[in-house]
Protein backbone atom coordinates (compact mmCIF):
# COMPACT_ATOMS: atom_id res chain seq x y z
CA UNK A 1 0.00 0.00 0.00
CA UNK A 2 2.85 2.23 0.76
CA UNK A 3 3.77 2.25 -2.88
CA UNK A 4 0.32 3.86 -3.58
CA UNK A 5 1.09 6.31 -1.39
CA UNK A 6 -1.99 4.62 0.76
CA UNK A 7 -1.94 3.41 4.54
CA UNK A 8 -3.90 0.59 5.22
CA UNK A 9 -6.69 2.31 8.22
CA UNK A 10 -8.19 -1.40 8.95
CA UNK A 11 -9.91 -4.52 7.89
CA UNK A 12 -13.17 -6.11 8.16
CA UNK A 13 -14.72 -9.52 7.48
CA UNK A 14 -18.13 -9.92 7.27
CA UNK A 15 -19.77 -13.33 6.54
CA UNK A 16 -23.40 -14.26 5.35
CA UNK A 17 -23.81 -17.80 4.57
CA UNK A 18 -21.02 -19.05 2.27
CA UNK A 19 -20.74 -15.29 1.63
CA UNK A 20 -18.39 -12.54 2.88
CA UNK A 21 -17.87 -8.82 2.34
CA UNK A 22 -13.92 -8.56 2.90
CA UNK A 23 -13.76 -4.48 3.63
CA UNK A 24 -10.57 -2.84 3.84
CA UNK A 25 -10.21 1.10 4.83
CA UNK A 26 -7.39 2.96 3.37
CA UNK A 27 -6.27 6.39 4.21
CA UNK A 28 -3.93 9.17 3.34
CA UNK A 29 -3.31 12.70 4.54
CA UNK A 30 -4.85 14.58 1.60
CA UNK A 31 -7.86 12.00 1.43
CA UNK A 32 -9.32 9.31 -0.46
CA UNK A 33 -10.59 9.71 -4.32
CA UNK A 34 -12.41 6.92 -6.04
CA UNK A 35 -8.78 6.67 -8.22
CA UNK A 36 -7.30 5.55 -4.98
CA UNK A 37 -10.15 3.15 -4.18
CA UNK A 38 -9.66 1.53 -7.67
CA UNK A 39 -5.91 1.50 -7.17
CA UNK A 40 -5.61 -0.48 -4.25
CA UNK A 41 -8.71 -2.74 -4.76
CA UNK A 42 -6.63 -3.84 -8.28
CA UNK A 43 -3.43 -4.23 -6.29
CA UNK A 44 -5.26 -6.02 -3.15
CA UNK A 45 -7.04 -8.39 -5.62
CA UNK A 46 -3.76 -9.38 -7.04
CA UNK A 47 -2.40 -9.91 -3.79
CA UNK A 48 -5.50 -11.90 -2.71
CA UNK A 49 -5.57 -13.62 -5.90
CA UNK A 50 -2.42 -15.50 -4.93
CA UNK A 51 -2.74 -16.15 -1.37
CA UNK A 52 -5.95 -16.18 -0.89
CA UNK A 53 -6.18 -15.94 2.62
CA UNK A 54 -10.05 -15.58 2.30
CA UNK A 55 -11.85 -19.25 2.11
CA UNK A 56 -14.90 -19.40 -0.19
CA UNK A 57 -16.36 -16.42 -2.05
CA UNK A 58 -16.07 -13.04 -1.32
CA UNK A 59 -16.60 -9.66 -2.31
CA UNK A 60 -13.87 -7.03 -2.15
CA UNK A 61 -14.61 -3.02 -1.21
CA UNK A 62 -11.85 -0.86 -0.74
CA UNK A 63 -12.79 2.48 1.20
CA UNK A 64 -12.21 5.55 2.72
CA UNK A 65 -12.61 4.70 6.26
CA UNK A 66 -15.11 7.94 6.04
CA UNK A 67 -16.31 10.77 8.69
CA UNK A 68 -17.73 8.15 10.96
CA UNK A 69 -14.55 6.01 10.78
CA UNK A 70 -14.30 2.71 12.33
CA UNK A 71 -11.03 2.36 15.21
CA UNK A 72 -9.15 -0.70 14.97
CA UNK A 73 -5.76 -0.19 16.70
CA UNK A 74 -5.06 2.26 20.01
CA UNK A 75 -2.81 4.56 18.12
CA UNK A 76 -6.32 5.37 15.93
CA UNK A 77 -8.12 5.28 19.52
CA UNK A 78 -5.80 7.90 20.39
CA UNK A 79 -6.21 10.22 17.50
CA UNK A 80 -9.64 10.60 18.60
CA UNK A 81 -9.89 10.87 22.59
CA UNK A 82 -12.20 13.73 23.45
CA UNK A 83 -14.29 12.85 20.80
CA UNK A 84 -18.02 10.88 20.98
CA UNK A 85 -17.36 7.34 19.36
CA UNK A 86 -19.43 4.58 19.98
CA UNK A 87 -18.62 0.70 21.09
CA UNK A 88 -19.94 -2.42 20.71
CA UNK A 89 -17.88 -5.23 22.99
CA UNK A 90 -17.89 -8.77 22.48
CA UNK A 91 -19.19 -9.73 26.31
CA UNK A 92 -20.98 -7.81 28.58
CA UNK A 93 -19.50 -4.91 30.61
CA UNK A 94 -21.71 -3.49 33.67
CA UNK A 95 -24.81 -5.53 32.31
CA UNK A 96 -24.16 -4.02 28.55
CA UNK A 97 -22.89 -4.84 25.29
CA UNK A 98 -23.32 -1.01 23.54
CA UNK A 99 -21.30 2.20 25.05
CA UNK A 100 -22.16 5.78 22.90
CA UNK A 101 -19.89 8.68 24.60
CA UNK A 102 -17.18 10.64 24.93
CA UNK A 103 -13.66 8.64 24.70
CA UNK A 104 -11.57 10.39 27.47
CA UNK A 105 -7.99 8.76 27.49
CA UNK A 106 -6.62 5.63 25.82
CA UNK A 107 -4.84 3.71 28.32
CA UNK A 108 -2.19 0.53 27.67
CA UNK A 109 -4.95 -2.02 27.24
CA UNK A 110 -8.03 -0.03 27.67
CA UNK A 111 -10.12 3.18 26.79
CA UNK A 112 -11.88 5.28 29.23
CA UNK A 113 -15.14 6.81 27.89
CA UNK A 114 -17.72 9.12 29.68
CA UNK A 115 -21.11 7.50 28.90
CA UNK A 116 -24.32 8.95 30.62
CA UNK A 117 -22.18 11.09 33.34
CA UNK A 118 -20.11 7.86 34.27
CA UNK A 119 -16.84 6.80 33.68
CA UNK A 120 -16.28 3.51 31.77
CA UNK A 121 -13.31 1.31 31.53
CA UNK A 122 -13.55 -0.61 28.47
CA UNK A 123 -10.81 -3.41 27.26
CA UNK A 124 -9.27 -3.20 23.91
CA UNK A 125 -9.17 -7.32 23.87
CA UNK A 126 -12.93 -7.26 24.69
CA UNK A 127 -13.85 -4.58 21.55
CA UNK A 128 -15.89 -6.14 18.50
CA UNK A 129 -16.57 -2.72 16.92
CA UNK A 130 -15.86 0.92 17.31
CA UNK A 131 -16.51 4.36 15.42
CA UNK A 132 -16.42 7.98 15.73
CA UNK A 133 -19.34 9.74 15.70
CA UNK A 134 -19.50 12.34 13.27
CA UNK A 135 -21.31 15.51 14.30
CA UNK A 136 -21.26 18.32 12.02
CA UNK A 137 -21.11 21.49 13.81
CA UNK A 138 -23.95 22.81 11.52
CA UNK A 139 -26.57 19.80 13.01
CA UNK A 140 -25.19 20.31 16.25
CA UNK A 141 -25.89 24.46 16.17
CA UNK A 142 -29.16 23.74 14.66
CA UNK A 143 -30.85 22.85 17.91
CA UNK A 144 -29.55 25.63 19.55
CA UNK A 145 -31.18 28.58 17.47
Amino acid sequence: MQALGLQLWGIEQAVQGRFSVLRIYIENEEGITVDDCEKASRHISAILDVDNPAAGEYTLEVSSPGLDRPLFTPGQFSQFAGTKVRVRMRSLIQGRRKFTGLLSEVLEASIVMTVDGETVTLPFADIDKANVIYEDDDDANQFNA
